[in-house]
């Protein structure tokens, strides 16, 4: 078999030290001890590198894009150096019959060792036409690969929960990888996620031969296991109850709390502002945008109209509640926001690998 990557993009190689820095950084948000960092640089510096079949299906590609160009740790040189990546269709270096012999190759050969990285949602009404490749649809690429790996790995919230695709009325029937296959999918949701996220759940997986804890939509513990609101940056400014009324006014120039210009932050799981990337190391919230709550499933329909405030949240200093749901939207979100609060009190625990078994601190 051959492999076929463009990695002309990705020169020059990552340096011994940026290698451990990314190691490192991974170890930090997995919650690691640093004891663990050699451990971890181990197994992705190994001889054996795991096999990557990366579906393109209904997306933008920015998702590979965040990857690509994260640097500080450089992710992608990193990511590179960890993996074998025998099939993705924007850095790989054939077209058509040559393309799709690496990916046909990779399933025969590798059968039951390599991890499936999916990439957009999957269109699923009128049989899948809505997405083809290779004269194919989605449907019929994900259902013969993912059965076959030993991890599936969905990446970004179309991958992960459907994304703007299956907004309503979801014309196309664009459902994410989970759903189409009714099997365990680790979820790495965010338009785009963190790169850290991926990395991580790579790293933990290289490691410990298993998959990070996860919450009960699928989602590793260690990068969604809080609210972006109780690590904001502008918390202190919203316990004192001093907001922001309208974009521009003098409280946005001061850096005050986002939620009544419509931040969803205390409705969504993800480590956003504790775990940035690009160089600028900047999250939405700390340009002065609110959390739009992207790695939540359902997000363009349940969060909006996106400068709208959420209802059911304690205004501090007033004792009082938002009542004034005036959307669609909003209403749906009260019930997911009930449904979340399921994710903190029950949902640890849940673990996806064949070969289930001990606690990180057991290995």
């Amino acid at each position: 078999m051959t492999r076929h990557l463009d990695k002309s993009h990705f020169e020059p190689k990552l340096s011994r030290r940026g290698f451990i820095k990314g190691c490192t950084i991974a170890a930090a948000a997995l919650g690691l001890s640093d004891e663990m960092v050699p451990r971890l640089v181990e197994a992705a510096a190994s001889a054996q590198k795991p096999p990557v079949l990366w579906l393109h299906f209904q997306e933008c590609t920015g998702c590979t894009e965040a990857l690509l160009r994260a640097s500080h740790p450089d992710v992608g040189r990193l990511i590179l150096d960890m993996i074998s990546l025998d099939y993705h269709e924007t850095v790989m270096a054939p077209s058509g019959n040559q393309a799709e012999k690496s990916f046909k190759d990779t399933l025969e050969k590798y059968s039951g060792k390599f991890i499936c990285v999916v990439e957009g949602a999957v269109p699923t009404k009128d049989g899948g036409i809505y997405c083809k490749i290779g004269g194919r649809t989605a449907l019929e690429i994900i259902r013969e690969a993912a059965p076959k790996a030993a991890a599936v790995i969905a990446i970004g919230t179309c991958a992960s929960y459907g994304g703007v695709q299956a907004a309503s009325p979801n014309p196309t029937g664009a459902k994410g990888a989970g759903d189409v296959l009714g099997m365990p999918v680790v979820n790495i949701p965010g338009c785009p996620p963190n790169p850290i996220a991926f990395l991580g759940t790579l790293l933990h997986f290289l490691t410990f031969k298993r998959l990070p804890e996860l919450d009960q939509i699928g989602r590793p513990l260690f990068a969604y296991g809080r609210k972006n609101h109780d690590q904001c940056e502008r918390r202190a400014h919203f316990d004192e109850g001093r907001f922001v009324e309208q974009f521009g006014d003098s409280n946005h120039m001061k850096g005050y709390c986002l939620y009544k210009v419509g931040c969803k932050g205390p409705e969504t799981f993800a480590n956003c502002p504790a775990v940035r990337f690009n160089d600028v190391d900047v999250w939405p919230v700390s340009a002065g945008h609110g959390c739009v709550g992207c790695t939540e499933p359902n997000f363009w329909d349940t969060h909006s109209p996106f400068y709208e405030r959420l209802p059911g949240v304690k205004i501090p200093g007033t004792g009082g509640i938002v009542h004034d749901v005036d959307s669609a939207g909003k209403k749906i979100l009260g019930i997911a926001a009930a449904a979340a609060g399921i994710h903190a009190a029950v949902g640890i625990g849940k673990r996806i690998v064949k070969g289930r078994g001990k606690s990180d601190e057991d290995v």
